[in-house]
């Protein structure tokens, strides 16, 4: 037996089923409907749309002639007029738009399984059969059952198509977010050919050219620095913060950028083999891992579809071995299959989802898809990157020290001296005077020293600003600092020293602040039962120091993007059901291995489109808002389910009786449906 990758069906692996080799790998399908839809879903979801526009642009007004009376419309044609009419509107929709039906029922009946496309054929053929019966020869039905239900078979096919072409666009965002990772790739490359530089497209690069990287510049591909010093920007593979000091035998990944100054870098991987390629691989196993969800529908079709069927037929022979009477056994068989026909079993869980889905965007939730709102029903841990998700992603200073003079005139002196410093701590120093109100002069001199900081000439005197060791370098004394140093390092901060003509002034310490809504929103999660990790590849010092002010247990820091994946396919093998949420490239894999992968809206492209649900607010308190959100949309539908066989079944064992007049069945039909659309309208009020 094999599992069909796009309905989820099990299929034998022989001539009832379809099979083909893609990518080395071989998969059968149960129906040319889902190979087409797994081997081109551009062209499947065109044929869907088309033929939802077609089922909708037939079933409105049949729908309209045919409860025009009801409706107190004038009537300006004869009955038997009016049904030929409705017939030539309605047989196209039933044999054209529904043949998929037809042909997924035919792969179930010979897989001997049933599933909802079982009850949409059998009850769509059932009502547009009969309708035909009583168009083309009403002598053969009683008088006071000749009724038509045209409309039911064409707008059950109708809404059903639009629920799946829902389901197909969604199933596109995992494409889109492959496209975008490729997309992150520099195209050209410059390559050192003796003394010759030449640009070259970086497909053609060969492990072990040497490569020219400027300042501006994205890494080509992988490989070690071999002359040059540099800071490079690796928040998109990560996801800290700071940029990272390269020198002589450092790795560099391709696709980071460089910051400051020009690198000669050796490649040592390329093509498939490069950081970014694995995590695009990372992103499409994961995607496609996934098995597509088990819909309770399909589950309750499979009992109830023989049960139904064996008791219309049941019916049908009783009354014709006992009474004698094919009108009157005819009229039962129909009346049962028309009572169980799927009309509100179709509606029950897209009726709710739309309305779930709507009321997320509403609060500023993008929910993707209905698979999502369900498997966050279930989720049991919650997975925070930090950088960009529980913090700002940018920054800030968080505290000043002064020795020996004024807060204002430390900040005054360090920003000046920073002032053509491009580096990202620079930027947060100036930024932070700028919004004390504070004017900076031009220095005299300016000096980047690599890997250490900065020196300038101010009014003031000779400045430096930077590490312990270029204090050290400096020959200026750092004695009574530890205990703060230390203080400010354990709570995650970067801390530079400034000094003035050889004397220590001040301590500032910057960091990547927490977001606010943070802390609450890992309280609101355990209140909801689940567990809350944080998982990044930011340094483990800063990871934990995040964790102790929100109020996170278990931390998982220096993680690479592979290993994020890893990590979270290992807890679901354990039985865990996993929401990870996260706003970067390097959270691309885990977003997508995740049972629920949870984008933040500001973050990159990449993330948003990997993710199932996107918070668009850019606010952490929205994942339990989401959860919360998902557990309630997720009671109206089995609700919906109930309430759409409650009023069916009731009445089947009537309709067997012969009692039940085909009309009424389609009320009661129509009734569950009304039922069924009015409780998901609730969702809109919670």
């Amino acid at each position: 037996m094999a599992k069909d990758p796009v309905c989820g069906m099990f299929v034998e692996e022989g001539p009832n089923s379809l099979k083909a080799e893609v990518r080395g790998s071989t998969y059968y399908f149960c129906s040319e409907g889902c190979l087409s839809t797994f081997l081109k879903p551009e062209v499947e979801l065109k044929s869907i749309r088309l033929m939802t526009i077609f089922s909708f642009s037939l079933g409105i007004p049949i729908f309209v002639f045919s409860m025009g009376g009801l409706m107190g419309l004038p009537t300006f044609l004869e009955e038997r007029y009016l049904n030929l009419i409705l017939f030539v509107l309605a047989t196209p929709v039933q044999l054209i738009a529904g043949r998929r039906f037809y042909s997924g029922f035919l792969h179930a009946l010979k897989a001997k399984a049933a599933n909802m496309d079982t009850l949409i054929a059998i009850g769509t053929t059932a009502a547009w059969g009969y309708s035909t019966l009583v168009t083309f020869f009403p002598q053969s039905v009683p008088l006071e059952a000749r009724s038509v239900y045209f409309e039911t078979s064409t707008l059950i096919i109708g809404f059903i198509l639009l629920g799946r072409l829902l389901e197909h666009k969604m199933r596109r965002r995992a494409s889109d977010a492959i496209r975008k990772l490729m997309a992150l790739q520099p195209k050209t490359a410059t390559v050192i050919k003796g003394a010759e530089l030449m640009v070259v497209p970086v497909e053609e690069i060969k492990v072990g050219d040497l490569l020219l990287v400027k300042p501006g510049e994205s890494v080509p591909t992988d490989g070690v620095v071999e002359e040059g010093y540099s800071s490079v920007d690796e928040k998109m593979i990560t996801g800290e913060s700071i940029p990272v000091e390269k020198k002589v035998g450092d790795e560099v990944i391709g696709s980071t950028i460089n910051k400051s100054g020009v690198l000669k870098i050796r490649a040592t991987r390329v093509g498939a083999d490069t950081t970014l390629s694995q995590i695009v691989k990372l992103v499409e196993e994961a995607s496609a891992a996934k098995a597509p969800i088990e819909r309770l529908a399909d589950r309750v079709s499979s009992y109830f579809v023989p049960t139904v069927v064996s008791i219309a037929v049941a019916s049908f022979a009783v009354w014709l071995l006992l009474a004698s009477n094919f009108s009157q056994a005819f009229t039962a068989l129909v009346a049962v299959l028309i009572i169980a026909c799927p009309c509100a079993l179709g509606l029950a869980t897209p009726a709710a989802i739309v309305v779930g889905t709507g009321r997320g965007a509403e609060k500023g939730i993008l929910i993707k898809g209905g698979e999502y709102l369900e498997r966050a029903n279930n989720l049991d841990t919650v997975i925070f990157d930090k950088t960009g998700t529980l913090t700002k992603g940018i920054l800030t200073v968080t505290d000043v020290v002064a020795y020996g003079m004024d807060l204002k005139d430390v900040l005054r002196i360090a920003a000046a001296a920073e002032k053509n410093s491009e580096h990202p701590i620079a930027e947060a120093i100036i930024k932070k005077a700028e919004e004390m109100g504070i004017i900076l002069e031009e220095p005299r001199r300016f000096e980047a020293l690599s890997g250490l900081g900065v020196k300038a000439q101010l009014n003031d005197g000779e400045v430096l600003v930077g590490n312990r060791r270029l204090m050290i370098e400096g020959s200026v004394p750092l004695n009574g600092v530890e205990e703060t140093v230390e203080h400010l390092t354990n709570e995650g901060k970067t801390v530079l020293y400034a000094a003035l003509s050889g004397r220590l002034i001040g301590i500032i310490a910057v960091a990547d602040v927490l977001k606010e809504g943070a802390k609450s929103a890992v309280e609101e999660l355990k209140r909801l039962g689940l567990k809350v990790i944080i998982l990044t590849g930011d340094h483990k010092v800063t990871a934990e120091a995040v964790a102790r002010e929100i109020g996170v247990e278990e931390v998982l820091a220096e993680v690479l993007p592979a290993d994020k994946a890893s990590v979270i396919k290992k807890m679901q093998e354990e039985g865990k059901c996993v929401a990870m949420v996260g706003d970067g490239v390097n959270d691309a894999p885990a977003l997508a291995q995740a049972d629920v992968g949870i984008a933040i809206g500001s973050g990159t492209d990449v993330a948003v489109e990997a993710g199932g649900v996107v918070l668009i607010k850019d606010d952490p308190r929205d994942v339990a808002e989401a959860i919360k959100l998902s557990r309630k949309t997720m009671k109206k539908i089995r609700q919906n389910l109930f309430w759409a066989f409650a009023y069916n079944t009731a009445f089947i064992p009537i309709a067997a009786s012969g009692l039940l007049n085909p009309i009424f069945a389609a009320v009661a039909m129509a009734m569950s449906s009304v039922s069924v659309v009015a409780n998901s309208l609730t969702l809109k009020r919670e």
